[in-house]
C-alpha cells in the first residue's frame, strides 16, 4: 500500500503546463519559443569547467556529508559580506552545510521541522506556511511531513507577499514552519527587512521556524533584497535567540548560471544544521568533491554575478520598452520572471502556444488545485527572460499580437 499523503501532493506545475496544451501545436511556420521554464541559459564562468577537471581524480572518492571546510568558509564569508552580518555571527563550522541543489533541501527539511502535533496541546497536525502562487516543493514538503500546508494569497494589494500580520494567532500557535521565497517566484518581490524581522520575532513568540529561499536573491536590479540571516541578526542582544528559528536556502543555478552543478547550501541556527546534517546521513545526495571544488570559487567570486544581472537588466529594460506597461507589467524587484495579467491565464496560454507558438505558465499552474479561477495566480501568465535579447523581443511581439 502506497503512503496515502501522496495524493495530497500538489501536481508538478510542468505536468499541468502539458496536460493543459496536450494535443494542441504551434502555428505552420511558427518556430516555438519556450518561456516557461526558469532554466538560466548564460554561460557559467570558464573556471568552473577548469576546476572540475583539476580535480578530477576526486571523482573516485566518496564525498563527505558537510563538504569541504574551504567551501563551508566560502559560503560563510560570502553570507557575511552580503548581508552585512557580525563577525563570526554564521560560522563554516556550525552554520553551514553544503547540499545538492536546494529542491532536495527545500523538502527535508520539512522532515527535519515538523513535529508530529502542534505545539498547541489540542492533538492537531502542525501548519507550515506557505505562499499562494508558490515552488510546488513548499507545499509537498509539508503534506509529507504530516503537516497541513496553509496557501497565503500574494497578490498585488499585498505588493505580492504573503500579509502575516492578517493572521491569527491561533494560526501561530499550530504553526511548526514558515516557507518562504524572496525574492519570490514567480512575482520577484522582495521582502522588506522589516517584514522578515517580524515574521522572525513571531517565529520566536511561538516556537517554530522560518524557512527562507534565497536562490533569486544576487538577481536583483535596483537595491539588494535583504536577507532572513539579516533579519535575525538586527535582534541585536536577541540574535542569537533569532537565528535558532531561521534557515536559508541559495544555491549556484540562478545566481552564477550553473544549474547543472547542482550545488547550494543552507545557512541558519547551529542546532538546525545540526539536525538536518543527521537526516541527511539517511537520505541524501551529497555533492562529489570536484563540484564543491568548483562551488567555492563561484561563491568567492562576484565579477561573473554582476556581469550576469547586467544581462538581466537589459532583458528587462527590453521588456520594459516593449510592454509600456501593457497586461500590468511592473519591474520586480529580482528573479528573472514576468508576471503578467491577462485575465485569463489558462486560456492565454492555449492561445500563445496554438497561434504564436509562445510556450508559458499559467498562474493557475503555481498555485493548488481547485476552481482555478478563484487563485490568486488565475489572471496571469509567467514568462521566463532567459533568451537572448533578440529571442524576447520576438517572444514579446507574438504576445501582444495575440492578447491584444
Amino acid at each position: 500500500m502506497l503512503n496515502p499523503r501522496l495524493k495530497d501532493l500538489i501536481p508538478y506545475p510542468f505536468e499541468r503546463l502539458t496536460a493543459l496544451l496536450d494535443g494542441l501545436t504551434p502555428p505552420a511556420g511558427a518556430e516555438p519559443i519556450f518561456m516557461s521554464l526558469g532554466e538560466p541559459r548564460h554561460e557559467p564562468p570558464a573556471f568552473v569547467a577548469e576546476t572540475l577537471a583539476g580535480a578530477a581524480a576526486d571523482w573516485g572518492r566518496y564525498p563527505p556529508l558537510r563538504g569541504t571546510p574551504e567551501f563551508r568558509a566560502a559560503v560563510a564569508d560570502w553570507l557575511t559580506v552580503r548581508f552585512d552580518l557580525p563577525e563570526r555571527f554564521i560560522t563554516a563550522d556550525a552554520n553551514v552545510l553544503p547540499v545538492a541543489g536546494t529542491r532536495e533541501a527545500i523538502f527535508m527539511f520539512a522532515l527535519t521541522a515538523v513535529p508530529p502535533q502542534a505545539a498547541d496541546g489540542e492533538g492537531r497536525r502542525p501548519l507550515v506556511l506557505v505562499p499562494n502562487p508558490l515552488y510546488h516543493v513548499y507545499s509537498g514538503a509539508a503534506v509529507m511531513a504530516g503537516a497541513e500546508p496553509v496557501f497565503l494569497p500574494a497578490t498585488a494589494e499585498t505588493d505580492f507577499l504573503p500579509d502575516f500580520r492578517a493572521l491569527d494567532t491561533q494560526v501561530f500557535r499550530r504553526t511548526a514552519l514558515v516557507y518562504l521565497c524572496s525574492p519570490s517566484n514567480p512575482q520577484g518581490s522582495a521582502v522588506p527587512l522589516e517584514e522578515l524581522r517580524a515574521l522572525i520575532g513571531l517565529a520566536m513568540d511561538h516556537d517554530f521556524i522560518v524557512a527562507v529561499d534565497e536562490c533569486y536573491s544576487e538577481l536583483y536590479f535596483d537595491t539588494p533584497p535583504a536577507g532572513a540571516l539579516e533579519a535575525a541578526a538586527a535582534f541585536g542582544d536577541r540574535a542569537g535567540e533569532a537565528l535558532d528559528h531561521v534557515v536559508v536556502f541559495n544555491s549556484l543555478s540562478k545566481r552564477s548560471s550553473a544549474p547543472g552543478l547542482r550545488s547550494g547550501f543552507i545557512a541558519g541556527g547551529a542546532e538546525l544544521i545540526e539536525a538536518f546534517a543527521a537526516l541527511r546521513n539517511f537520505a541524501s545526495v551529497q555533492s562529489p568533491l570536484p563540484v564543491i571544488a568548483a562551488a567555492e570559487k563561484l561563491w568567492r567570486d562576484e565579477a561573473h554575478v554582476a556581469a550576469g544581472r547586467a544581462r538581466y537588466r537589459e532583458k528587462l529594460d527590453l521588456a520594459d520598452q516593449s510592454l509600456d506597461g501593457q497586461f500590468g507589467f511592473y519591474r520586480p524587484d529580482g528573479g528573472f520572471f514576468l508576471w503578467l495579467d491577462v485575465g485569463d491565464g489558462m486560456d492565454a496560454a492555449r492561445r500563445l502556444w496554438t497561434e504564436a507558438g509562445l510556450r508559458v505558465l499559467p498562474g493557475s499552474c503555481l498555485c493548488p488545485p481547485g476552481d482555478v479561477l478563484s487563485h490568486p495566480g488565475a489572471a496571469y501568465i509567467r514568462l521566463a527572460l532567459v533568451h537572448e535579447p533578440d529571442t524576447i523581443a520576438e517572444a514579446l511581439s507574438r504576445l501582444k499580437r495575440v492578447l491584444n
